[in-house]
């Protein structure tokens, strides 16, 4: 999986919920559930940094906005 393309929040969060409705289900083999679990936990940390990059930029822009001395790019916050 190393050379795979991160999935997009979008993405990731969906495979999420797909991971905890199948976990949820039960009826799984403890490796399989094992399995599942640690593919949620790389998820969840794949939403977490989506999350955290458009707080970042968020605040970015928001500091921006709010120091009209500060200079303003042409390149748009998102």
């Amino acid at each position: 999986m190393a050379d795979e393309k991160a999935p997009s929040y979008e993405q990731a969060r969906e495979e999420l919920t797909e991971v905890v409705r199948r976990l949820e289900t039960g009826g799984l083999t403890l490796e399989q559930s094992i399995e599942l679990w640690e593919r949620g936990e790389k998820l969840a940390a794949i939403c977490e940094e989506w999350l955290q990059g458009a707080r970042v930029k968020l605040a970015a822009a928001m500091a921006r906005r709010s120091d009209p001395t500060a200079s303003r790019d042409d390149d748009a916050p998102f």
